[in-house]
Order: C-alpha cells, then structure tokens, then sequence
C-alpha cells in the first residue's frame, strides 16, 4: 500500500508519543503547528510516489516480496537502482529542501547486509526476522526514524568507560522474550513524527562494548521513550518563504527500560558485524547526502537567479554573477557528479545487495560537507546585501512607510517591489536565518564528520596500487613501454567512458 502525504499524516494519529517541544508536551504530532513543516516535508516522499510522472523513480519491486513499494523503503540489487535512488532525493529535497525519509532507505539497506552477516556467522535468524520487518514497513509505508546518533558523554572514553552508561544505548536486560534497551540517542532527524525508530549503534565496539552493541525496532510510542524536540522550519513566521511550509525536526530520543521483543531485535552483542553495519550505512547515508544537498543546492541555484533577474541584471552581461552562479552550478554538480560515479562503480555485497562505491560516496560527502558554506557565500554574491537589510514583512502593509518602500525598493520597472523583496526573503530564509545555519551543520556533520569521511577515503582508496604503479615505472621507464596508464586500475579505459565489465552487477547476476 502506498499513502499518500495526507494519509502519512492521519496516520500518525494512530501513535501517541511522548514528545516536549520548547518545554510544552505535545498532545497530537499531526495537529501541532510547530511540527506542520516536517510532517509537509516528508509527506513529499509520499505524494511524489503516486503522482504519475515520478511514480517510475519513486517506486521500485522489492525482490523478498515481489511487491511494488516506495523507494525510500526499497533495497538496493544493482548500479540503476542507486542510480534511481539518487535522483528520487534529489527531486524529493528541491522540493522540500530536506524530505528525511531516505534516512529509512540507508538504515534499512545497512541492516540487510549486516544481519546477513550475523546470520551466516551464527546461524541465527537475525536476518529472517528484519526481512519480516522490512516487508511489515513496506506494506504498510511507514516512515521509520534513525536513532543512531548517542549522547557519547566523554568523547574520550569508550561506551563501557562512561561515568554515565545512558550516554549510549545498551542492552540492560536480556529475557527469554525480548531485551531491555536504556540510553540516549542525541540527534534524530523527524523524530517526533516517525511510526518506529531503528536503534543503531554509532560506532564499531569492542567485545567489551558488545551490550552496545544492539540494533532493534521500536515504536515511536513505545512505552520508556521520550522524545525532546525542536520545531520543524519556521512555522509562522511570516518572513521564512519557505521554511515556515517545509522543514524538519531533529530530537534527543530517551529509552527508559524499554522492552524489544525478539522478533524486533537485529543485534544483539555481535560487535563485529554492527561494526560493519555502522560503516556499510555510513555509506549509503553519504551516498543519499549527496542527491539531498543537490536538491537544496537547485534551490540555491533557482533563487540565485531569481534574485539577479528582480535586481535588474543580466548574466550575460555581467560577467561577475554570471561567474558566481557558475561557480554554484560547478560545486553542486561536481558532487553530485561523484554520487553518480558512486552508483555506476556499484558492487555486490555479500547480502546480493548494491552497495555505492565507498571513495566516490565519501568524497562526494566530504565536498558538499566542506563547500556549503561556499554555497551561501555564492547565493549571498550574486543576490546583494538586502537580503538581510530589507525590513520585516510587516513592513509591507504600514499606510505610512509600505508606499515610499515599494516606490524605491523595485529592482526593475516591470518587476514590482513586493516581487523583489519576496525573493530576497527567500533567500535570507535558506541561507542567512536559523533554517539556513541548521542546513550548514547538517551538512557539515549529518552521516559523519569530515573527518570520518576521511579515513574512509584512506581506508578504501588503493592507494597501495598507486605505489606499486611508481616503483615498476622506476624500474622499467614509461618510454619504453608505451602504454597508457589509468588513474585507478579498473576505472579508465583506453576506447573512452565506458563502465568496465567487471563491475556491471546486472552481470554479475547472470
């Protein structure tokens, strides 16, 4: 069944969790204003799915079940479906600047690979009981939070050293029927209007952190769990143009002794497989980051121009925005470039599942998470200092100033004033305001820090290859060989850009 954005939100009225924003308990997550521009913004993920010229990008066949389901619940099998998954968010988040539910798509791809992996080295039935989960939040369209992120207290210490151990997540309790969760999780984005929470560790642990160590489903509203929120966007405000309709909240999710049945519960205390979970969703979470702040980087592309064109200018005249907006067009392309190159170089994983190149996705991260702050710069350049000179909306209906304003705060004379202004508030809204500072963080440090996405590059990159590549043209001369060297072996080719055979999965598959 797919819902529609109207349907994802009745539906929420079937959960009553215990959510406080700014200090005042929640009563209904549908009907609270400060919460509308969240549950607007994912509701896009819902409605772009059943409108006829997306539905091809926006649903897939999940192959367990052979059912048509939304492609931000849908595992990956091969490079186009990376590929679709891509451009889904990137057309989800030009619309809503961040529509959030692909976080369920990279939780539930990483959890597929990893209790595969649990199953195959214990024998267990891990694997069984999240495919049965999957199915459940495929048939049903749920929207499911990512509670990944922990307190982490002393960032020193490891999770076993805390003074306080609720600073991470943890396995208080182990029953016959289930296990006792406690802890907290410090950054979940939409968490006050989610249907469940995936529970997922933050960090590779040790054997002596394996309590840590747990991945399981719980209900937003299960019993034990307090969610502490902020408001989504800028709802009311008159001035956020685009905020105060889509937006999103992030929250600090509390478990009390909250009991996990079994057939909820994904790991258990395998340490080293939930270190593979971790970096495997890390991967598809960075490789979605990418088409997310393209979406929002067309939004900057969008206004940018709108705002040269109230001003009066032309671009093909004025070298100097026309250079900025280039410089724009190249930073959001050039990452979303590697997203690409991250679905085309896709391979297997041990699960049969498609797993985007980990150096492509980690670099296309680590350039959106360092230059979108160059974005803002950019979008400011080439849209002028009004954008946070220009008085208050209220403004604009007082008898005794909106008159002398709108006289000569026009740009061009067939553009009127209130046009002019609306667009500068645009982008004020998505670049100067609080929306855009928590656009920048999110970018900067949602999916991992730079430095994460470092040591990934490091860690994958073959850099070794790379040596050895030297030490043989040291030892024979590139002249007497002749031959053309690639820049990653298996990546280039002589006859131009095609994708090398040993990477195509579809045959792979055969």
């Amino acid at each position: 069944m797919l819902m529609s954005a109207a349907d994802y939100r009745e539906s929420l009225r079937r959960y009553k969790p215990r959510v406080f924003v700014n200090g005042q308990r929640v009563e209904s997550v549908a009907d609270e204003p400060l919460l509308a521009p969240g549950i607007a913004a994912t509701g896009v993920c819902y409605d772009f799915a059943l409108a006829p010229e997306h539905r091809p990008l926006m649903t897939a066949r999940q192959a367990t079940s052979g059912k048509i389901v939304n492609r931000m619940v849908h595992i990956n099998e091969n490079s186009t479906d990376l590929l679709n998954k891509l451009e889904a968010v990137r057309l989800v988040c030009r619309e809503s600047g961040c529509a959030m539910r692909y976080l369920t798509h990279d939780a539930a791809n990483g959890i597929f690979q990893a209790t595969k992996q649990i199953e195959a080295t214990f024998g267990t039935d891990h694997h069984a009981r999240f495919v049965n989960y999957l199915h459940r939040i495929q048939d049903e369209d749920l929207t499911v939070g990512v509670a990944m992120t922990d307190a982490k207290g002393d960032r020193s210490k490891r999770p076993g050293m805390q003074a306080n151990r609720d600073s991470y997540v943890h396995i208080a309790e182990r029953r016959p029927d289930g296990i006792v969760i406690r802890g907290t999780k410090a950054i979940v984005t939409a968490a006050p209007y989610v249907h469940e929470f995936l529970v997922m560790p933050c960090r590779t642990m040790t054997a002596e952190d394996a309590d840590f160590a747990v991945c399981c489903a719980v209900p937003v509203d299960a019993e034990g769990v307090t969610i502490v929120a902020r408001p989504a966007g800028r709802p009311g405000e008159t001035a956020a143009k685009f905020s105060s309709k889509y937006g999103q909240s992030t929250g600090v999710v509390m478990f009390d002794d909250v009991f996990v049945p079994w057939d909820r519960v994904f790991a258990d205390g395998q340490h080293e497989e939930t270190g593979q979970l971790t970096t495997n969703y890390a991967t598809h979470h960075r490789h979605s980051c990418i088409g997310a702040r393209a979406g929002f980087g067309d939004l900057l592309i969008g206004a940018g121009a709108l705002m040269i064109e109230v001003n009066g200018l032309d671009p093909d005249k004025h070298g100097h925005v026309r250079e900025a907006m280039v410089d724009l067009i190249k930073i959001v392309e050039g990452f979303f470039a590697c997203g690409v190159a991250a679905s085309v170089y896709a391979v297997k994983d041990a699960s049969g599942t498609a797993m985007p190149d980990a150096v492509f996705s980690n670099i296309g991260k680590l350039l959106l998470a360092t230059q979108i702050y160059d974005m803002h710069r950019l979008a400011h350049y080439v849209s002028g200092g009004l954008v946070v000179a220009l008085p208050g909306p209220d403004e604009d209906h007082n008898p005794e100033t909106a008159g002398s304003l709108a006289a000569v705060l026009a740009g061009r004379a067939d553009i009127p004033a209130a046009s002019r202004m609306e667009a500068a508030r645009l982008v004020e809204d998505l670049t100067a305001s609080h929306t855009g500072g928590w656009m920048s963080l999110i970018s900067l440090h949602g999916g991992g820090s730079p430095e994460a996405m470092k040591r990934e590059i490091w860690r994958n990159y073959p850099v070794g290859e790379k040596a050895a590549m030297v030490e043989k043209l040291l030892d024979r001369g590139i002249l007497d060989e002749g031959q053309r060297l690639s820049k990653q072996p298996g990546r280039c080719c002589a006859t131009g850009c095609e994708v090398p055979k040993v990477t195509r999965l579809e045959d792979a598959a055969e």
